[in-house]
């Protein structure tokens, strides 16, 4: 418990329906050890869920595409009163934007002590071209910027980040530190029975390209044309203010194709896990997906791309394959690989639940994360 007197904590995350996915129970866990919880996020239906935990909720006006100028300035402008007003003592930003509007909210309203937690970097650095080289030369100034608060860490995920935020300039690597994502609970995601009929191979992610859904279809066509029995489902909604949308409309044609199944939003995934085979993310680029540390931890075997986030869950042959980014051809042969081996799904998935119990557990990445803010508060709060 917090000795002297309580301590304010807020999280500033661009949605609420992350906040509870991803940082629910380390609010949670906060709350135990004696901070007063506050969550700053737009207004979305998700809201009620933060509601009902007790959680001092704030609405704020950040949306996650905004490219109108005035409209992203109103967004740092909204939090610098809302921090001015709530005098928080310590403020945990969340995703791209919070972090680049409130990094800089943070510094003009005098935050005492600020976590800057980047989950990914997001379409702009997995997009390429000259405008999408153009932009990161000015984003990484603005990090800078946003950053450079005096009594704080930016919180990477995966070692490749660091190491471009670091090598660019943006952050000193002392003030730097490496969490392994949110964690999973381990009692909730345990491995089940695999399923004995036709192998299902699920992909669950949001509905974009930079996921690797244009490369798991092309796998899936492969696999059919060669005769492979499987089934292949994509699980996730569409996102159509992301550049990077897949349009529901060729969701559509894929599934009235019969080359893939498309379920949607599902929010039962321990479910959906214990019947598949294979969880498959062919992603550009990640922080560290949740789902491939929910898959390991339900003993499933994994196939994803050789790239930064990914390559963290996976050790290549141990508990699942890696596959080159883009290539949906080496994509399918892993995929066929294990779809024809059952052995090789049962031990690759017993090393991956091993691997998740070792170093993903929710319980030691909020430790790891508690420990952190200890760090930066002042004694007399600690």
């Amino acid at each position: 418990m917090l000795s002297n007197s309580v301590c304010r904590l807020l999280f500033v995350v661009n949605e609420a329906a992350f906040f509870l996915s991803h940082r629910l129970p380390l609010a949670q866990a906060a709350r135990q050890k004696g901070y007063e919880i506050h969550v700053a996020t737009p207004e979305s239906t998700a809201v009620k869920k933060i509601r009902q935990e007790g959680f001092s909720y704030h609405p704020i006006p950040l949306s996650r595409q905004g490219r109108n100028p005035w409209k992203e300035i109103e967004g740092i402008m909204a939090l610098y009163f809302l921090y001015r007003r709530l005098r928080p003592d310590l403020v945990h930003h969340v995703t791209l934007k919070p972090v680049l509007y409130g990094g800089i909210a943070a510094r003009l309203a005098y935050v005492p002590a600020v976590v800057n937690a980047l989950t990914g970097l997001g379409f702009v650095f997995t997009a390429q071209g000259v405008g999408a080289d153009i932009l990161r030369y000015f984003l990484n100034k603005i990090f800078r910027l946003a950053m450079g608060h005096c009594n704080s860490y930016v919180l990477f995920q995966n070692p490749d980040d660091r190491l471009l935020f670091v090598e660019a300039g943006a952050v000193p690597e002392e003030k730097t530190i490496l969490i392994k994502g949110s964690g999973v609970d381990i009692q909730v995601y345990s491995p089940q029975p695999e399923p004995v009929d036709v192998p299902v191979v699920v992909m669950a992610s949001r509905m974009l390209w930079d996921k690797g859904v244009g490369e798991f279809v092309d796998a899936a066509r492969v696999l059919q044309a060669a005769g492979v029995n499987a089934r292949f489902v994509l699980v996730g909604d569409t996102d159509p203010g992301n550049p990077a949308a897949v349009p529901q409309s060729m969701l559509k044609e894929w599934r009235d194709q019969g080359v893939v199944e498309w379920w949607g939003y599902r929010d039962n995934m321990p479910v959906i896990l214990a019947g598949a085979n294979i969880i498959c993310l062919p992603s550009y680029r990640e922080g560290l997906p949740k789902i491939l540390i929910e898959a390991a931890a339900c003993g499933r075997p994994i196939v994803t791309t050789d790239m930064p986030g990914c390559r963290e869950i996976v050790r290549h042959g141990k508990n699942g394959l890696l596959v080159s980014v883009r290539d949906s051809r080496e994509l399918a042969q892993a995929l066929g690989t294990l779809i024809k081996d059952s052995e090789m799904r049962q031990r690759m998935g017993q090393e991956g639940r091993a691997l998740v119990v070792a170093e993903h557990s929710v319980d030691l990445i909020n430790m790891q994360t508690l420990n952190l803010y200890g760090k930066l508060l002042p004694k007399s709060l600690c």
